[in-house]
């Protein structure tokens, strides 16, 4: 049975949704699967990143996410040095700004993690030296938050985090491998959906930006994404509307006009699907 590691065993008590541990070097661990998800930056040595039935070769600069489900481990360790940033994706701001509009942050977090099996690892980011220093140095930061933890010291560590994330995503614009050039195309529709969600977006757009055929576009993005690239674009207008619901007094009408809809009919029974409840049923609570 695969060891799960636990939130409780790993974070802070007071529950802040970040840890940096460092393995300098890394020792034997056994193959486990988090509660929690890792951005892991190989700082030195070789060794391979067992996940599951497949392994890849690590090395110095190779940078990639772990996902809380996805089963890892690391052998053949020759002076392996690496970095984990732990994080819980649901405790943090990952919508604040334009992060979501960066394709490097959608082909890192999401697009990656869900082809590397297909690609054998060779759409990774890998840090060049100038970046790798700057990554650290943004790291150092965030443990130096963690490990005083005096006030305020929530907000620097996040902003930092946020920092780093940001800093990776550009990285990932720059990486020049085939399969990485073909993630970041894609995650240019995933970015240009999260920019423009209010505007027409048609699938022959978004296929014709990705740069493959229709059916691999298509095949792709439910992969990586959990849903096709309309459903996306659906729920991303939804999120949207919820927000407005709950901040605004705009009329419905408006507001899924506001989010990308032309007929608030539609609208309505979209959001009655996803959501559960009408928008007006929504609504009601936080306008008592």
């Amino acid at each position: 049975m695969i060891r799960r590691l636990k939130k409780q065993d790993w974070f802070h008590p007071d529950g802040f949704p970040i840890v940096v541990e460092r393995r300098d070097p890394q020792e034997p661990f056994g193959l486990h699967c988090h509660e929690f998800s890792e951005i892991v930056i190989i700082t030195g040595g070789h060794g391979r990143h067992i996940t599951g039935e497949d392994s890849y070769e690590l090395t110095t600069g190779d940078t990639f996410v772990i996902g809380g489900d996805r089963p890892h481990d690391y052998l053949n360790m020759d002076q392996l040095s690496l970095i984990n940033i732990l994080f819980d994706p649901d405790d943090l701001p990952m919508s604040l700004c334009d992060l979501q509009s960066l394709p490097g942050y959608h082909a890192l977090f999401n697009l990656e993690p869900a082809w590397r099996k297909r690609h054998q690892f060779t759409s990774r980011l890998q840090l060049n030296a100038a970046e790798m220093a700057e990554a650290l140095q943004i790291v150092d930061e965030i443990d130096k938050e963690l490990q005083s933890r005096g006030p305020g010291f929530g907000v620097m560590a996040m902003t930092r985090m946020l920092q780093l994330i940001t800093f990776l995503a550009r990285c990932y614009g720059r990486a020049q491998s085939p399969e990485s050039k073909q993630l970041y195309r894609l995650a240019g529709s995933i970015s240009h959906i999260e920019h423009n969600f209010n505007q027409p977006i048609t699938l022959d757009e978004l296929v014709q930006m990705s740069g493959m055929s229709r059916r691999s576009f298509i095949r792709t993005f439910e992969d990586a994404m959990g849903t096709s690239p309309i459903n996306y674009l659906i729920q991303r207008r939804l999120r949207e509307a919820c927000h407005l619901l709950k901040s605004t007094h705009r009329s419905i009408t408006d507001i899924a006009f506001d989010v990308g809809f032309s007929d608030s009919n539609y609208f309505s029974r979209q959001f009655r699907n996803m959501i559960g409840h009408s928008p007006r049923e929504y609504r009601k609570p936080f306008k008592a």
